[in-house]
């Protein structure tokens, strides 16, 4: 379990192909304090540590994870926001963050907003009936909140999050382009509530 709030940028060292990619990553986290077996998301992936060193921690990610995750995040040089998993007393300061990706969206466009950012993004379908505006949503391991939403005619959604300068220099998110690919991951809450309205339906 996560919250959102990134706490490092991490960087990918080596990508090795062994059935599943074997992902190593440079870190400033203190290694010694990491356990293998570990979770640390990944841009919003949850992923277990595989092998460590000073410097560096080794994920294993599998094809099913590259499926659902942003196009060409699993290359060597790409930067990655870290977080280590949530612990008992922790402060819970973004919002309750699973690491389970629930599939991708795509920068529409980037201006400024004061010294903020405005950014829109394009959601399939799949994922429209999930976004509300003032709710919260993970991209790429952020949780941030909604501002507007507008449903368009083909069941896609558009959606648009302000950046302040805090977290455009302490995440990846300051560096997104128009056309970038992100990991979404909906509020938990919205989930659940979606397979409640289903079963009712079933009542």
């Amino acid at each position: 379990m996560f919250t959102g709030i990134v706490t490092d940028i991490g960087t990918i060292e080596t990508v090795e192909d062994r059935g599943d990619l074997r992902v190593r990553v440079a870190t400033a986290y203190d290694t010694t304090t990491v356990d293998l077996g570990a979770s640390i998301a990944c841009s919003g992936v949850c992923l277990t540590v595989v092998d460590k060193a000073p410097g560096w921690f080794a994920v294993d990610v599998s094809h099913e994870t590259v499926s659902r995750t942003a196009a060409d995040q699993w290359t060597q040089g790409r930067r990655l926001n870290l977080e280590r998993a949530l612990k008992l007393g922790d402060e819970l300061g973004g919002h309750i963050v699973t690491g389970h990706v629930d599939g991708t969206g795509a920068v529409l466009g980037i201006h400024a907003d004061g010294e903020s950012q405005r950014i829109g993004f394009s959601v399939p379908a799949s994922l429209a009936p999930f976004i509300a505006a003032k709710g919260s949503i993970t991209i790429d391991g952020v949780s941030l909140t909604v501002n507007e939403v507008s449903d368009q005619s083909d069941g896609t959604a558009h959606f648009a999050i302000n950046l302040i300068p805090h977290t455009q220099a302490v995440t990846t998110l300051g560096a997104l382009a128009q056309g970038q690919a992100v990991n979404l991951e909906i509020d938990v809450l919205a989930r659940y509530l979606q397979r409640m309205e289903a079963h009712r339906g079933q009542a």
